[in-house]
């Protein structure tokens, strides 16, 4: 049965899913803290548009806000990100695992020791 509020690691997931969304990430983490505008400089969309995709990350908890006389300042909120890769972790586990047990399948196989096709010039 769904609700109508989505859970935190929905949010996370929904927010994530937009790339101009991860693109914002990207640049707080390499560039730190910024003001709105020099976010704004890096995208070719309205400022009210980036204020939408700020305000999707700051309700999932990925950025904060601090405003500093005039400005806002947004800043990288990693926690979520950890949760989230605490989540994927199992699966990361089942690929690993399934591409070592591929390895061992293929090392197990003989080696084709007949001369390969000849090739033609």
């Amino acid at each position: 049965m769904a609700t109508t509020s989505a859970a935190p690691e929905d949010r996370v997931f929904a927010a994530l899913a937009n790339s101009t969304r991860r693109e914002v990430l990207r640049l707080l983490r390499e560039d730190g803290p910024q003001p709105v505008q020099a976010l704004a400089d890096h995208f070719d969309m309205a400022r009210p548009s980036l204020s939408e995709h700020l305000k999707v990350l700051r309700e999932a908890g990925l950025v904060s806000e601090e405003r500093q006389g005039r400005q806002r300042i947004y800043r990288l909120e990693a926690l979520p990100l950890a949760e989230v890769q605490d989540w994927l972790h199992p699966y990361e586990r089942f690929w690993r695992d399934r591409f070592k047990e591929l390895g061992a399948l293929l090392d197990r196989l003989p080696d084709d020791e007949a001369d390969p096709a000849p090739r033609t010039r």
